[in-house]
């Protein structure tokens, strides 16, 4: 009894073939650890909320959202290499998650004040 094989048969076949050798050979090259320089997670996220209190706290007055940037990339303690990507658009969505988290704070001089009342 002989059995032959559809070209659909040895399509798939060549298809899952060539899909576990893509998978093999690009395996090396994911990502599956976290970076030295990663300001994505949770850590970073926290640093850079405890840095932004910090310079809240030593400006006199409210400063806007530039100024702020500004105020903490010249700060002494924030950390460059690891926040090299730290742009005015990271800033500002830090900002939008810390007021969405907190309610009670609206704006920045809302979130300057309460810096300024923390010890």
């Amino acid at each position: 009894m002989e059995t032959e094989i559809s070209t659909s048969t040895w399509m798939m076949i060549a298809f899952i073939a060539g899909l576990v050798l893509s998978i093999w050979k690009m395996y090396p090259f994911l990502v599956n650890r976290t970076l030295e320089d990663d300001d994505t997670g949770e850590d970073a996220h926290n640093y850079l909320v405890t840095h932004m209190y910090k310079v809240l706290k030593e400006c006199d007055a409210t400063p806007s959202n530039k100024e702020l940037h500004e105020k903490m990339l010249a700060h002494e303690a924030f950390d460059k290499e690891r926040f090299w990507r730290f742009n005015l658009n990271k800033l500002n969505q830090l900002l939008n998650i810390h007021f969405a988290k907190h309610p009670h704070l609206n704006s920045l001089k809302e979130l300057h004040k309460e810096a300024k009342e923390q010890k």
